[in-house]
């Protein structure tokens, strides 16, 4: 698996398409990112099974 992907995802705010690079060598992780439309914060929550060799990316609003 690269460590290196981009993902696709609604912002839970503006409800714009925009793209996340994801660094998926640091493993599983939550933090927070802006999002670059409407600049809203969104705590994004990767998880990456590296057994497996996939990853799934849930994002929500960081405000609630």
């Amino acid at each position: 698996m690269e460590p290196l992907q981009e993902a696709e995802i609604s912002c839970p705010s503006c409800w714009e398409t925009i793209e996340l690079s994801l660094d998926l060598s640091a493993g599983s992780q939550t933090y927070t990112e802006d999002c670059p439309v409407c600049c809203q914060p969104m705590l994004v929550r990767l998880q990456v099974d590296e057994d497996e060799g996939t990853f799934n990316v849930d994002v929500e609003a960081e405000n609630g």
